[in-house]
Parts: structure tokens; sequence; C-alpha cells
């Protein structure tokens, strides 16, 4: 029989490097921390507006909208709240944005067995980082100390699902998409990170994505 020579070995090797697990990626809001999309829900609900409504509205207009324009840094705050209203005015919905928002600032609130598989995860000397489509506020997002990579669409200029955010973040953790797990709550931010060879997990039910994680990384993500 046949063996391969040592250097076959040591490519065989070096694939293996290349495609395991080096560092985890995570979505901020409805991963780490309570979904907007929860929050803008509660919003239409407490206001008659129909469910999902908004989000469609924002999904429609696309990259031109003022959400998106929100969350690429070109608007600040009180720059988007007129904009927006005039996009949902647009989709047959009126639309207190500065209300909306605050509905959405509430729901800012960590997930305590998140913010212990990031510790977890870096107790095992793999790469975290923090990928968010964002917008400029007063005040620093409360969970940033857990991540050294901290990658903010309204700083960058990119947001997710642009190939392009995916990539700076596994370049500043050293790391190619291969060697990445990504977790988010919207299908399309996952599948621009599959396009790209990331491993993927759709957050839905925090408690099921971790489960899924575990399986992934092969370690507890509690202690």
């Amino acid at each position: 029989m046949d063996t391969p020579s040592d250097g076959t070995r040591q490519d065989d090797m070096q694939n293996d490097d290349i495609r395991k697990i080096r560092a985890v990626i995570f979505d901020l809001g409805g991963v780490v921390m309570d979904s907007p999309l929860h929050a803008i829900a509660r919003y239409e609900r407490d206001h008659g507006i129909e469910h999902n409504a908004i989000n469609h509205s924002i999904v429609a207009i696309g990259e031109s909208g003022a959400w998106s324009r929100l969350e690429r840094g070109e608007l600040t705050l009180d720059e988007f709240f007129g904009p927006f209203e005039q996009d949902c005015r647009e989709h047959g919905m009126t639309v207190d944005a500065r209300h909306m928002m605050e509905y959405i600032a509430e729901a800012g609130v960590a997930r305590p067995q998140m913010l212990e598989a990031v510790r977890c995860i870096r107790a095992q000397g793999l790469g975290v980082a923090a990928l968010t489509n964002n917008w400029t506020s007063d005040g620093e997002s409360p969970v940033r100390s857990l991540f050294p990579v901290f990658i903010e669409s309204s700083v960058v200029g990119w947001r997710k699902p642009d190939p392009r955010i995916y990539e700076l973040a596994c370049g500043e953790l050293g790391i190619t998409p291969a060697q990445a797990v990504f977790l988010d709550d919207i299908g399309r931010n996952l599948k621009s990170a599959r396009a790209l060879g990331m491993t993927t997990i759709k957050v839905d039910d925090p408690d099921e994505a971790l489960a899924e994680l575990t399986k992934v990384l092969g370690f507890p993500l509690s202690t």
C-alpha cells in the first residue's frame, strides 16, 4: 500500500489548521443583547401598526433608506428621525421615530448566558469579536470591554450583509473566514457570512444557539 510522503502529511496538517475554528464573532442586538426587532414589534403592538410592517419597509427601501444610512454613520440619530418617518409614510405608516428608538434603547439589556459564553471562549484562547450594525450615540456599549475586536457599522461605513465588514472583522482577528463562527439573528446577515466560508449559527433562542455553538467548539460555555 502506498503511503503519503511527509510533504503530503504536512499539507494535510496545514489544511486542517486553516479549517480549525480560531474565533467566534457575535452580533450584539438579538444575540448578546435583546433584539431591536423585538422592541420594534412592541412599538408596533402598542401603536396599532401591523406586525413586522416597519421592518418590511426598512428592507423594501434598502440601502438608500434612512435606517441603512443611520447604520452606516451617514446620519446622526437626530438627523435620522425625519427621513425615517418619511420612509414609513411612503409605506402607509405613521411612526414617531424618536419614540420608537426609545423602545430600542430600553431593550439593550445583555443576556447573562451570552456574556458567560464570551468569557469561556476567551479563557480557551480563542478570539472573540463583536460585529454590529449600529448608530452613533452618546454612550458606549456596556459590553464593549468583553470584546478585544469591536466592529461598528456606523464607524467603518459598511453594514451587514456587506461582505467587506465580515472580512474586516476577520482581518482584525488575524484569521480567515473559514476559521470563524458567526452568530446573528437575521438570516440575510448569516447568508453573506456563509458565502465567505464562515460557520454560522442563527440565534432565535439564545440557549439553543449556545448549545449548537458548544457542539461546534467542543468545550462547555458555562462554568
